[in-house]
Parts: structure tokens; C-alpha cells; sequence
């Protein structure tokens, strides 16, 4: 059932409250306002502007205020906002609806100048002559509360509504930020536009989407399609029926060319292997694969299906994925030739799948003791809970899924510390672990060492940022050493499957010098992901700039080309032999 919440609640936090403007997309269920055409700011040409209302949907939630979007004449399906409402909409999904206190972002204006302040006192100054987004820095606007430093990418709350730790403790004497750049992006540059104009501070929605939106805490894409403004961190997943409710057909050119500059434009800035992958810009590389002429073709299926293929065959990186097409094109299948990474990766699990299938015919269990060795298997990280507070209570533990990371790791716990244990080696099996929850991976991490270190660098900012976790695994609110398995030998066994927080967790150990490596170099994967959309509505995911990272020395070293075993296992099916695989690890001591 979906929720129906106000926004009034946030609207009221404004400074600068948005004039009224005027037009739009032609839909009966849209309440549309006269036409402003009038007036002229310094730097800006007058236009013909129409205002029009839309219901919103933040993933589940319906809102009872409507958002206002502006249209040009000659774009009709290219969607503004104004500062205002944007600044609004900011306001309630950081702070989950005005319950998470601690976010408050202001608008002010002057001019043809407008600024989000955050409570911090970091802004983001827009100047609508040059059509520039101006950032002092970009890391710090973005943070939210429940961030311990500037890239904190585990951002759940750590304390419950009484103020008791809950689950995880961040921060301590070796976390520290180190600031990057400042920022000034030049939408001019892209042919990009920011409107001044009767009252009105207007920028393209899928713009503010991208830079304000996508790359924070929230991870959240923006998408309209003609008849409402959905939010969601899953593509278009949870509102799919009613995405695709709406018209298909072909794309203005205004879209059309804005769309490929604005993609263009957010790859630039947010693709986190660009100087790795050696593409100078997304327009040249574009051009180079030969689909350009596609991009710029006003059917929306042609240019889904050729970012499509820049994706899965020129891009070729397992964390960028295409997820859906645009409600223009619809609910199309997707396919295009994937590259030689996803082939490796698929030949790599599909023989680990049958070693282990040939071992453990009716599945390997998540949990096993073979003498003195437990052997806890992770093919994947997960956080199935809504809060931390869920995990306290032995009824609360039981009613989580045995599929979650966090929940499993508790019970594991419980079995290799109980009294008179005979447990004294420790493998954790992420041989075939394709990554997940960033939270439950930090949480697997202070479980095996005491405390987890994880670092990353923005590749947008320059900045850096190293986190201390610690896990309260016995669910006790004390932070200590009987949360921990550090006194047992630890081991790890990877694989060319091990991707993504699969591939970070190996790297951390392998940092500690605490546990030892069995298998094969791990699968690499070194940035968060980072949901993304298309100014007409494609859903995608691509590596952000967050990129994890092992410290050493003083210096961070990218985790990308993935982790060395200590010893090495030549062939699948010796992975998953424990009676012989415990034999061996006895003999190494």
C-alpha cells in the first residue's frame, strides 16, 4: 500500500519561498498555469515559460503537494524547477520525511545568483549569466548527519531514538578527512541552460537530479514521464506499473540534444574509472564507439539502446549496468553484447557454481563446522533490516532472513564463541561473493579485526577519507573485544568472482596482515555504485567517484586490480573439498 506524506512540513523550512511561474506537458490529470512571458533578468533572454503541477512518488511514498515544473516553448517534455521546490523536495528525502533531524538545506537569491546553503555553512552557488554550478566543496554540501567523515559510505544511523549505540560505531583516532577541490562546473560548456526570469530560478530537473540528487547518501534517480515525478534508488523498479502509464514516443529536439549533453555532462563528472578507462570526455569517446548519430536520433529506443551498448560493451566495467528503458520507449527487454570483464566473470562463477554443486548437491551451507574450522560462506553482502535497532532482541534476530549479512554474522558469532567451543580457525568463504551492502561488509570487517579502517578518494574532488567501524556483535552496546573473532586464525578464500565490497573485504585483510588468503587474485571492483538516469528517463547504474582504497604508508592504493592469495588454489573444486581444505590450513601452523 502506498503512503501518502506531506511536504508541507519541509516547504515551510525555505528562506526564499519561489515565485509563481507559468506551462508544460499536455496532460489532463496536470493543473496548468498561465503563460509568463514577460520581464527580462540581466544575462537572460525573455521566454516563453508555462508552469504545470505534478503529483510526486519517493519510492513507496505519494506526497500530498504536487511539484511544480516550467517548459519552454520549443520543449515540451523538457521539465524545469524551480529552486525553491527543489530546495523543498532536498529537504524531505534527506531527512526521510522530516523524522532524520540534523539535514536543512536554505535557498537564497539575489540577482541572477541563487545558493543552497546547508546548515553547515557549505553551499552550492549557482550563477545564472555564466550557467555554472560553483562548489567551496562539493563532499562536505553532500554529507549528510549520519556520515562520520566526508565519505562515510556506510550512512545508516549508529544510535536509536533513546541516543544508545545501535549496531556500529564510527569514527576514533585514526579517522580523518582530507578536503579535495573546489568545484565549478560550466554548464555553458554543455550547451546547458539556467533560467532567471519573473522571480523564477529555474534549472533543468534532471540536472539538479544529477548534482545534487544521485551522487549523495540517498542514491536517488529522478524521472518524469509526462505524468508524474517519481524518485527511486532502484531504477524503476518499485513503481514500474505506473512509470510505464504513460505515452510512448519520439523526444523533442530540445530534449533530444539537452539529454545527450546532460549525460554527457554527468559522466564527465561522476564516472569514477574515467581516467583509468583513459577517456578524456564522454563526447569524444561517444564518437569514437560510433554512437553519437544514435544518441541524437529523437526515437527514444534508439538512444536507450545505444547507451545501452556503451555500457555493457564499451564501458565494460561490472559495477555500470543498463537498467531499464525510458517510459518513452517502455518496458523493452533489455540486450546488447556485454564485454570481455562480464564474460570472464560469467565463466568464472559458472565454474565455481558446479565445483560447488558437485560438493554440496542441496547447497553449501552458510554456516559449518569441520573440527576444529567454521567455515562461514558470504555470496553476497545484505542488509534485509530496516534499522540497526531491528538486530537487538532475540525475537528481533530471529525474524531477519537468514540471508542477511549482518544476522548471520550475530548467530556465527553465538555458535564460534559459545562455551567450551572447539573452534580456533575461522574461514570466511567469499569465493563467490559478487559484493552488496557497503554497512554489512564494514560490519564483517570489525567482526574478524576489532576494528575495520576503510578508505576512499573522490576522483570528482581529490578528497580523502579514512573511517574507523566497529561492531557491536553481541548486542550488548558495548564496544569490545568480545564483539570480536581476532583471537581465532582467521582465513579468507577469493576468487576471480570476488567483486565489489567481495573484492574491498580481501583487500582489508590482506592490509591487516591478520588474515591469511586462500584462493585466487579476487575479482577487482573499486567504486560505490552509483544509481543514474537519462533526462528522458533511462535507468542506469555506473561506478561513482567514491573509490575504495587500502591505506598504506600513508598512501591509498586503488583495490581495483583486486587482492593476491597468500597461498594459492589452483582449481574450483578445491575450494569447496573442507575435509581436505581443513587438513591443509592445519598444516600451515
Amino acid at each position: 500500500m502506498k503512503k501518502r506524506m506531506a511536504l508541507m512540513l519541509v516547504l515551510t523550512m525555505l528562506v526564499s519561498p519561489a515565485a509563481c511561474g507559468g506551462t508544460a506537458f499536455c496532460e489532463e490529470s496536470a493543473a496548468v498555469s498561465p503563460v509568463y512571458s514577460q520581464g527580462r533578468d540581466e544575462g537572460n533572454t525573455a521566454r516563453e515559460i508555462t508552469r504545470k503541477e505534478y503529483p510526486v512518488h519517493i519510492m513507496e511514498m505519494e506526497l500530498d503537494e504536487p511539484l511544480p515544473l516550467y517548459f519552454l516553448k520549443d520543449g515540451p517534455d523538457l521539465p524545469y524547477v524551480e529552486l525553491g521546490d527543489w530546495t523543498g523536495i532536498l529537504n524531505f528525502i534527506c531527512t526521510d520525511g522530516g523524522t532524520d533531524p540534523g539535514y536543512l538545506l536554505r535557498l537564497e537569491t539575489e540577482g541572477s545568483s541563487a545558493a543552497f546553503i546547508r546548515e553547515t555553512g557549505y553551499s552550492m552557488i549557482m550563477d545564472f549569466d555564466r550557467d555554472t554550478f560553483e562548489f567551496w566543496d562539493y563532499n562536505g554540501f553532500m554529507k549528510v548527519p549520519a556520515m562520520a567523515t566526508l565519505l562515510d559510505f556506510a550512512a545508516r544511523r549508529c544510535v536509536n531514538d533513546e541516543g544508545e549505540p545501535s549496531l556500529m560505531k564510527k569514527t576514533g583516532e585514526v579517522s580523518y578527512d582530507r578536503y579535495g577541490d573546489g568545484k565549478i562546473v560550466s554548464l555553458g560548456d554543455y550547451g546547458i541552460d539556467l533560467i532567471c526570469q519573473d522571480g523564477l530560478y529555474l534549472a533543468p530537473l534532471q540536472t539538479m537530479s544529477d548534482f545534487t540528487l544521485a551522487p549523495g547518501a540517498s542514491a536517488m534517480n529522478c524521472f518524469f514521464n509526462g505524468r508524474c515525478v517519481l524518485f527511486s534508488s532502484l531504477g524503476t523498479e518499485p513503481f514500474a506499473a505506473l512509470y510505464y502509464d504513460a505515452p510512448t514516443g519520439r523526444r523533442s529536439e530540445a530534449l533530444t540534444r539537452y539529454g545527450y549533453s546532460e549525460l554527457c555532462l554527468m559522466l564527465d563528472s561522476f564516472y569514477g574509472l574515467k581516467d583509468i578507462h583513459g577517456i578524456g570526455s564522454f563526447r569524444q569517446f561517444i564518437r569514437e564507439a560510433g554512437l553519437e548519430e544514435a544518441f541524437l536520433s529523437p526515437d527514444a529506443e534508439t538512444a536507450d539502446r545505444a547507451l545501452c551498448t556503451l555500457i555493457r560493451h564499451y564501458i565494460d566495467d561490472l559495477h555500470s549496468s543498463f537498467d531499464a528503458f525510458s517510459c518513452l520507449a517502455g518496458p523493452l527487454k533489455v540486450s546488447a553484447d556485454r564485454g570481455p570483464s562480464y564474460a570472464s566473470l560469467a565463466e568464472h562463477r559458472r565454474l565455481h557454481g558446479e565445483a560447488r554443486e558437485r560438493q554440496y548437491p542441496e547447497g553449501v551451507p552458510q554456516y559449518e563446522e569441520i573440527g576444529n574450522t567454521a567455515y562461514i560462506t558470504f555470496d553476497h553482502f545484505e542488509v534485509l533490516a530496516e534499522s540497526y535497532e531491528a538486530y537487538y532482541g532475540h525475537e528481533n534476530i530471529q525474524d531477519i532472513p537468514f540471508e542477511d549479512t549482518i544476522a548471520m554474522i550475530i548467530r556465527a558469532h553465538e555458535q564460534i564463541t559459545r562455551q567450551d567451543s572447539p573452534i580456533e580457525n575461522v574461514v570466511i568463504d567469499l569465493s563467490c561473493n559478487v559484493g552488496g551492502s557497503v554497512d554489512s561488509a564494514a560490519f564483517l570487517l570489525a567482526w574478524c579485526l576489532g576494528k575495520s579502517s576503510i578508505s576512499l578518494r573522490d576522483s570528482f574532488t581529490g578528497a580523502v577519507s579514512t573511517t574507523d567501524y566497529w561492531a557491536d556483535v553481541n548486542l550488548d552496546r558495548v564496544f569490545d573485544e568480545r564483539d570480536s573473532i581476532a583471537d581465532r586464525n582467521l582465513f579468507c578464500l577469493i576468487s576471480p568472482v570476488s567483486f565489489s565490497c567481495g573484492n574491498l573485504v580481501p583487500n582489508v585483510f590482506r592490509q591487516s596482515g591478520r588474515v591469511t588468503l586462500l584462493g585466487r587474485t579476487s575479482g577487482g571492483g573499486s567504486c560505490v555504485v552509483m544509481p543514474a538516469s537519462t533526462a528522458w528517463g533511462t535507468a542506469f547504474s555506473i561506478s561513482s567517484p567514491r573509490r575504495m582504497s587500502f591505506l598504506k604508508n600513508g598512501s591509498l592504493y586503488d583495490i581495483d586490480r583486486g587482492a593476491d592469495p597468500d597461498y594459492a588454489i589452483s582449481r574450483p573444486e578445491k575450494y569447496y573439498d573442507r575435509q581436505a581444505l581443513t587438513a591443509y590450513i592445519g598444516s600451515l601452523y
